[in-house]
């Protein structure tokens, strides 16, 4: 029997056992929802070119929530048999009885969950030999120690492939099922510099399939070149310029937008987005919609963790917002309809101004490009941001030498705002996918 035929049996027997346990909650609570995450797969790490570690993962649990009037319980197992599930159901409606009551809990809507479940192409598993995927993170790694003689010392590389099964059940009648795999290439490395300072960097790539991966040789040619470029790098002295960030870390920007709009934070009014819906807060050429059924999207899923359906949604249009995002605790205590989001997002893809990463650095001119950012610096209640970076100071649209020890500050309202443009660069490793992001000015923070 092979993988996919093991797969569709597994998911068969587990949509069962999710069956059995809606079916024993019911008889007893008012409400109840059921979920398994089921993960299997393989970890090879190296170092210097031998292997470190070898890890063969294969876990899974099923939560079961129930409701009993205003008051829930949780509980979860492991083991999926009849009498495991039985206690599991038992111990939920247990701690039911013990709670608070919360007029806001429950299942989502009943008319919002998922009808259909398209195939969005996400499962193409791979289950290699440890020699044939400890090869690959070697491949990686050998790459980036040949690639320049400052590379002097390496932190590894590794290669993930694993595939699993999500199951999706509630008293609604809702029962879904999809199985999907995701597989990784990384690599990390240290350089040498004139004065002796090491620096270290990395890259990585992936994906829902193995042929979508970059070659391992890419990914070690990546990581030694990103490394060896930080070497000696210069500080700066405090000042208002334009700052520049990389599309990879770009997406962290829009990242803190999520938590903004996102309703448990609404609700308890500590976000800095607070009734912004409907009022401008990007310039007018920016938009980002989010595409949850993409074909092998990173993030694609037909379903939310409560089962509710996915859509496609503009969230930004013409620098507006359209929309906050809703589970349907936050959706009730707001009086709001939920929108899919429990569990996080869906691809999101921000429009870009046309410009490929050179064209980006001739618009910057002069001013900071930001490769890394570090700390926690980021009050989203008031947008007040400030966090440690790296990265290069470009003159006349040219990168001139490596940065390091800064701190970049503003208020992400400002930041937001004063997008002056963004790269057709996009970063597609991320659930939120965006060119490199140039922003007007910001304050820099050095010696």
């Amino acid at each position: 029997m092979d993988v996919k035929q093991q797969v569709a049996q597994q998911r068969s027997e587990l949509e069962q056992a999710v069956a059995r346990a809606l079916e024993l909650a019911g008889q007893q609570a008012d409400a109840a929802e059921v979920a398994i995450n089921k993960s299997t797969g393989i970890s090879v790490s190296t170092h210097l070119c031998e292997v470190e570690n070898v890890e063969f993962n294969s876990d899974g649990a099923m939560g079961i929530t129930v409701y009993r009037g205003q008051r829930k319980g949780s509980a979860s197992t492991s083991d999926l048999s009849e009498a495991a599930i039985a206690q599991t159901v038992a111990a939920a409606l247990e701690i039911a009885r013990h709670t608070s009551e919360d007029p806001f809990g429950g299942p989502g809507p009943a008319e919002l969950m998922a009808k259909h479940i398209p195939d969005l192409d996400l499962f193409h598993p791979d289950e290699p030999e440890p020699d044939h995927a400890a090869s690959i993170a070697i491949a990686a790694e050998q790459a980036a120690l040949d690639a320049d003689s400052r590379i002097k010392q390496s932190d590894g590389a590794s290669y993930d492939s694993h595939y699993g099964i999500r199951v999706y059940g509630n008293t609604h009648g809702m029962l879904a099922s999809y199985p999907s795999s995701r597989h990784s290439i990384s690599c990390c490395v240290i350089a040498e510099g004139k004065n002796g300072d090491m620096e270290r960097d990395y890259s990585y790539t992936v994906a829902r399939r193995t042929s979508d991966l970059w070659t391992p040789e890419k990914v070690g040619r990546l990581a030694a070149e990103r490394t060896v470029s930080r070497i000696d790098p210069q500080k700066l002295s405090t000042r208002n310029t334009p700052v520049m960030f990389a599309s990879d870390i770009a997406t962290g920007l829009f990242g803190h937008l999520v938590m903004g709009i996102s309703g448990s934070n609404l609700y308890r009014k500590s976000t800095f987005l607070l009734d912004m819906l409907d009022e401008q807060i990007f310039p007018s050429w920016l938009n980002i919609s989010e595409r949850p059924h993409l074909l092998r999207g990173l993030a694609s899923t037909p379903f939310d963790s409560e089962g509710l359906a996915t859509h496609d949604r503009e969230i930004i249009q013409d620098g507006v917002l359209q929309t906050y995002l809703m589970t349907s605790y936050a959706a009730r205590k707001l009086g709001r309809q939920p929108t899919g989001h429990a569990g996080g997002i869906h691809n999101w893809q921000v429009s870009s101004t046309g410009e490929d990463f050179q064209a980006m650095l001739r618009k910057l001119d002069t001013g900071f490009l930001v490769t890394e950012l570090m700390g926690q610096g980021v009050n989203i209640v008031t947008g007040d941001y400030s966090r440690g970076a790296a990265g290069f100071w470009v003159e006349n649209g040219v990168i001139q030498y490596p940065v390091s020890e800064v701190t970049i500050a503003g208020n992400l309202k400002d930041m937001m705002a004063n997008i002056v443009a963004v790269g057709t660069d996009t970063e597609t490793r991320s659930q939120i996918q965006t060119g490199s992001i140039l922003l007007e000015s910001m304050k820099i923070a050095g010696e």
